[in-house]
């Protein structure tokens, strides 16, 4: 029978707007995990067959063929192809699905899945504002969808208050969950848990080149009283900046082969890919089908939450991975358990490879078998990805 294997999974350890990564093109930071891949698999450059790359807002210096950009701007030779993909948040997860695909299929054997976002140099939502501000257009929400869904705006800010207040979530629980974020992603740095995932990437300081290895925005003195002093996105809300995800800027990147190509190449695994879906559903709560996603890749599966040893549930605002826990009855102490978005950052197009990375690395140090990937993604959708160990 086909699999899909899962070689190696990196990723570069977040940048702060403006901060350490903001000097480098995303392009170049694409090509830099591309290159960390090739050297720690020591696959040859010219078997690499696609490079499906994500990326979230596709302007300025990450439009014009992006992916293809990467692989330019990295040691991959010319003729390997590349594609940019959009399915927002999960753009790099949806990456790792299609070179799954390909490679169950039997029409590609190497496949590289990816993701990039420079949040710094092409800020969120600036495909859209620069356009506006220009007149050009009416935006993405068409006459036609505005009369469907009653809205005159798609927001996720107000889709993880709806979902807050659906799941009783008050900004207490919320704020608890943001410490616990910061608290377990400090512990994995300073217990050097992410030293296999991470790509050191070189930062020009005053005092010489130094690499970037520890993700910047990591609060390691966070408070309830820090978190609980940040103002509300909105009078009467329950969240704030603090007890939602970072802007970042980073990169990640996967090796997803056939057996064949396990044999011909002499490769070592990381995981197999077990299980994998897309699902859509309500567009207005939007961050709420990570649950429904679940619940029917773990049918598909063959398997119950409980068979799970860990899961990555990104956390775009604290309200999704909390509804996710509270309507699926999971374990917290499975869930995140190097913290999350809310501490490392979710650098947009690249956060589905960078949670896969953690995940797949994570479960080899634990000895752990499975584990689940989900994400909420604009429009209502969610992927989920099932992984095994190996």
């Amino acid at each position: 029978m086909a699999e899909a294997y899962i070689v190696d999974a990196v990723r570069t350890a977040g940048g702060r707007r403006n901060g350490k990564l903001a000097g480098w093109h995303p392009a170049d930071l694409a090509g830099e995990v591309l290159n960390s891949l090739l050297d720690r698999t020591g696959i040859d450059p010219d078997s690499v067959e696609d490079v499906i790359l994500g990326c979230v807002t596709q302007g300025g210096e990450q439009a014009f063929a992006f992916a293809r950009n990467a692989v330019l701007a990295s040691k991959l030779p010319q003729s390997v192809p590349a594609v940019t993909i959009d399915r927002q948040c999960g753009s790099s997860q949806q990456a790792v699905q299609f070179a799954a695909q390909a490679v169950l299929s039997g029409t590609q054997d190497v496949v590289i899945a990816a993701g990039a976002e420079s949040m710094t140099r092409v800020p969120m939502f600036s495909n859209m504002s620069l356009h506006q501000k220009a007149g050009l257009g009416m935006g993405p929400v068409s006459p036609r969808i505005k009369a469907r869904y009653g809205v005159e705006e798609f927001s996720q800010f107000k889709g993880a208050e709806m979902i807050a207040q659906k799941y009783g979530l008050d900004r207490a629980v919320l704020d608890g969950y943001a410490l616990e974020s910061h608290r377990r992603a400090a512990a994995a740095t300073l217990g050097g848990a992410f030293e296999h995932e991470i790509v050191p990437v070189p930062i020009t300081t005053p005092e010489g080149i130094v690499p970037h290895v520890h993700d910047e925005g990591i609060r390691y003195d966070a408070s309830l009283e820090s978190i609980g002093s940040v103002k509300l996105l909105q009078e009467g809300g329950v969240i704030s900046a603090a007890n939602a995800s970072q802007i970042c800027d980073g990169a990640s990147a996967a090796l997803i082969v056939s057996g064949r190509a396990l044999k011909t190449h002499h490769l070592t695994p990381l995981a197999r890919i077990h299980t994998f879906l897309v699902t859509g559903g309500d567009p207005v709560v939007m961050l709420e089908e990570p649950i429904s996603a679940t619940q029917r890749a773990l049918k598909r599966a063959g398997m119950t939450l409980d068979d799970i040893d860990l899961y990555e549930v990104n956390e775009a605002f604290a309200s999704v991975p909390l509804a996710w826990l509270q309507a699926l009855h999971a374990d917290p102490a499975r869930l995140n358990v190097n913290g999350g978005a809310i501490a490392l950052g979710h650098p947009l197009g690249a956060s589905g490879t960078k949670l896969l990375a953690t995940l797949a690395h994570a479960l080899r140090a634990r000895g752990k078998r499975y584990g689940l990937q989900t994400m909420c993604e604009g429009g209502g959708i969610a992927n989920v990805t099932i992984i095994e160990a190996l």
